[in-house]
Formats: structure tokens, C-alpha cells, sequence
């Protein structure tokens, strides 16, 4: 979707500070965060493009003063109420609303290495014709949507080459929405730097984009 959200290519907004030795979480809390994201997830009760596209929906004020922790937190609280798992109340107060049936946990401890050992594919093993080929000149569709997409603004409208064909894949925006999986081909598109920045960029210099085949046109 358009909005603060979509930060690639932007100005303004400082450095990329790089931190040597960077841990995996900086505080504990961040870590716990993490967890209760996985824990929850295994209800069922959406998926990670759906996920993805509630952090989307903060406002644009908290969602650039939050650091990348405090977004997954309030993401998963709002979530966890819009699916029915929670209410506000429960949330504010920590304790179950009177009279709340006990839910047995679909994921347990013993069961936490196995899950995330295995993951949750996005691949599909489905019978579907490409559109395009490696070589081929395409270019990204120009369009702003208000739902989730994972079509980058700054590559709308440009031209770029197939370089790869990663095969078929569910479509993020319509699982975001709960419209399907809508399976299709994604592809590594080159887009030379001077295309996305100007003149300024340097001439050898390109970014590689993976887009879904529903992004492109060809050319």
C-alpha cells in the first residue's frame, strides 16, 4: 500500500546506522514478542500476509516513532482482537473476561522446535504456465493500491529484465485479504539504477526486485 509504510527509495529519513555485532533482539521483551507472534499465529486465525498488512494499518505517527518490536507488538495485540482471540479489555487488564471458555494451545512447547524447524512454505507445487521468460523486458505496473501489496512504488512504471524464475508462489495481495491464494510465478527483475534514481546513479549500479507475476507487463 502507499504511505510511510513503504520506505524504500525515500529521503529524509536519516542513516542506516550499521551496528557491528549486531544481536538478534536487544532486549528481552523484544525476544518474548517474537514468541507470542509465533504462538498465536498457530491458531490459524490469519496468515503472514495478512499479518504484514496489519502493521500497514498504523498510524502513520506511531508506525515511524515505534522501533521494528514495538510494530510486531501492536500489530499482534490488534490482531489478536480484530480475529476474536482477545478483547481489549482482556488485553489492558490481563485478566479473562468472566465467564471466557479456556482454550486448550494449539502449539505447545514440545512442539516449538518441530514448527519452527519446518517453517510455513509460500511456495505451491501447482501446474501454472509463465508468462514471461528470462531475457524478457518488463515493466512494473504503475498502480497505488489501499490494500497490501508487495510491489514497491519506486519500481512502479519501470522497465527492467527477467533474470530468474523463482517458481509459483501465493500472491500476497489477495491472501492479505483472505481472497485466495491466487498462485502464480515469481520472477528476480534487474532494474538498472539510472532507471529507478536518474542520472545521478551510478551507471554500472541495478537493484533486483522480486516481483509477482501479476506486477508486470511486458513490454
Amino acid at each position: 500500500m502507499n504511505g510511510v509504510h513503504d520506505m524504500g527509495g525515500m529521503h529524509g529519513l536519516g542513516r542506516i546506522e550499521y551496528e557491528k555485532n549486531e544481536p538478534v533482539f536487544h532486549a528481552p521483551w523484544e525476544a518474548r514478542t517474537y514468541a507470542l507472534t509465533r504462538a498465536m499465529a498457530a491458531w490459524r486465525k490469519w496468515n503472514i500476509d495478512a499479518a504484514r498488512h496489519q502493521r500497514e494499518l498504523l498510524p502513520a505517527e506511531d508506525y515511524l516513532r515505534m522501533s521494528y518490536y514495538e510494530s510486531w507488538l501492536e500489530r499482534l495485540v490488534q490482531i489478536m482482537v480484530k480475529s476474536g482471540l482477545v478483547t481489549r479489555a482482556e488485553i489492558e487488564t490481563g485478566k479473562p473476561a468472566p465467564g471466557a471458555p479456556k482454550a486448550t494451545p494449539p502449539l505447545t512447547a514440545d512442539m516449538v522446535p518441530g514448527t519452527v524447524r519446518r517453517g510455513a512454505a509460500a511456495s505451491r507445487d501447482v501446474a501454472a504456465a509463465a508468462r514471461f521468460k528470462v531475457d524478457q523486458k518488463v515493466r512494473a505496473l504503475n498502480f497505488h493500491p489501499s490494500g497490501h501489496t508487495r510491489l514497491p512504488r519506486y519500481v512502479r512504471g519501470k522497465t527492467g529484465t527477467i533474470v530468474r524464475n523463482h517458481g509459483v508462489f501465493v500472491f500476497p495481495d489477495t491472501n492479505a485479504h483472505f481472497l485466495g491464494e491466487k498462485p502464480q510465478h515469481l520472477y528476480s527483475v534487474r532494474f538498472a539504477a539510472r532507471e529507478l534514481w536518474g542520472a545521478q546513479a551510478a551507471p554500472r549500479d541495478a537493484v533486483y526486485v522480486d516481483l509477482f507475476e501479476d506486477y508486470l507487463e511486458p513490454i
